[in-house]
């Protein structure tokens, strides 16, 4: 079992920027698929990030395509997101995600195994 705890939500205008950081603890690190998804107020949790094992792949949702970037630090097990040029559209609870299986079943939110407790990014206008 690997425990996730995120760090670097907050309030920012439109156009600024916020980096996420997630420290996981527990199981080897490297054996997980990473994530971020976020779920913003009455609707359901939706894939934002993805990133392989090795950090040599990333996945993005079309909505965030060009301004977040997901990386990883296998060395001092935390993953990052450096979200930019955010819109309003952005406000949600934002979750880091472990997944166990293949890179390709990380693209969704049912891909997931452990996730942590989430952190709010609220973008006003």
């Amino acid at each position: 079992q690997v425990q996730l705890e995120e760090s670097g939500g907050g309030s920012v205008q439109a156009g600024g920027s916020l980096r996420l950081s997630c420290a996981a603890s527990g199981r080897t690190f490297s054996n997980y698929v990473m994530g971020w998804l976020r779920q913003a107020p009455g609707k359901g949790r939706e894939f934002v990030a993805a990133i392989s094992r090795s950090g040599e792949i990333t996945r993005y949702a079309d909505s965030v395509k060009g301004r977040f970037t997901i990386s990883r630090d296998n060395a001092k097990n935390t993953v990052y997101l450096q979200m930019n040029s955010l819109e309003p559209e952005d406000t949600a609870a934002y979750y880091c995600a472990a997944s166990r299986s293949s890179f390709v079943a990380s693209l969704v939110a049912s891909g997931y195994d452990y996730w942590g407790q989430g952190t709010q990014v609220t973008v006003s206008s």
